[in-house]
């Protein structure tokens, strides 16, 4: 890609995953951060492998046989991207419980889950008469964009999707035993495991998106794509066009929430301060810090650009 010398993988996969081998595979890993441009952020849990990396290919390669020689050449589900800057400040690696939390035992993926539909058989699917579509992410990365016609769960996080199960999942289905329920996710791995989850509780004919929107933008052409507005990134990029490209979405620095060129004109916006997300969340004393720290970040960047420029 002519320009962009950063590579990024986003991945995951399901597999018994020994504490030794963790600890092993994350040393490892801080070795090669050590030595190269590497960061990201990767999730090991006893479940499996989660998380995304960016580095120059090279280093990309290198972290990639890694991972396959520990996760014993089991799919990865890798989405690749590319982009001029690097996407995170330094590596991070986390050692979890679940590799993408929900919080209720006996999920497993790796043994028990849906159908996996591909993006050129996605656009048939969900437009079928008897499908339900779920967007199984949080309500604010919905807010970015999403598939038209899904059903909204209004979720802050994953692990408030059972519930969420339980108490409406029926009233949205016509007959439990024949209506379709596809689910999709931002690169697959939550939709995957929330098949899993259905499948315990008896569901029937459940179906997820394989490689997730990110997959689906890459593989489908803009005349044929369905899905609407950007697909929210948990990087520096915030969300991606359709182009797979930085979006239009920058995220306010004081709540967190992705706020669009439009929000960013709303009265309510300043810069590093607040949005209209968060403008009754915090006090007096919490603006003035962010205002500081707001100075702090432009004149960091006044001085860079004078460096830059001598």
């Amino acid at each position: 890609m002519k320009g962009k010398n950063y590579k990024i993988v986003s991945l995951y996969s399901f597999f018994p995953f020994q504490e030794k081998l963790i600890l092993d595979l994350k040393k490892k890993l801080l070795e090669i951060e050590n030595e190269n441009d590497l960061s990201g952020l990767l999730i090991f849990a006893s479940e499996g492998i989660n998380g995304t990396i960016c580095a120059k290919k090279n280093v990309i390669d290198i972290v990639i046989n890694l991972l396959n020689k520990y996760a014993d050449n089991r799919n990865l589900n890798i989405k690749v991207n590319f982009s001029n800057k690097k996407v995170f400040k330094k590596l991070k690696i986390k050692i979890k419980k679940e590799i993408v939390t929900m919080g209720i035992s006996g999920i497993d993926p790796s043994q028990n889950n849906g159908t996996y539909i591909d993006s050129a058989n996605w656009n048939k699917l969900i437009k079928n008469q008897n499908t339900i579509v779920i967007d199984t992410r949080n309500h604010y990365e919905i807010s970015v964009g999403t598939f038209q016609n899904s059903i909204n769960p209004k979720t802050k996080n994953f692990s408030e999707f059972p519930k969420w199960v339980d108490d409406h999942l029926d009233s949205h289905l016509k007959n439990k035993q024949s209506t379709n329920i596809a689910m999709f996710c931002t690169g697959g791995i939550r939709c995957e495991k929330a098949t899993s989850l259905l499948k315990k509780k008896g569901y029937k004919n459940i179906y997820h998106l394989q490689g997730g929107i990110l997959k689906y933008l890459d593989d489908v052409t803009e005349e044929k794509n369905l899905f609407e507005g950007e697909c929210f990134v948990f990087d520096k990029r915030v969300a991606l066009d359709h182009k797979l490209e930085k979006g239009s979405f920058s995220i306010c620095h004081a709540c967190g929430m992705p706020v669009s060129i439009q929000d960013q004109k709303r009265k309510e916006y300043r810069q590093g301060i607040q949005c209209h997300f968060c403008i009754n969340l915090f006090s007096d004393n919490d603006r003035k810090r962010f205002e500081e720290r707001q100075k702090q970040i432009e004149r960091l960047k006044a001085e860079n650009h004078k460096i830059n420029q001598d």
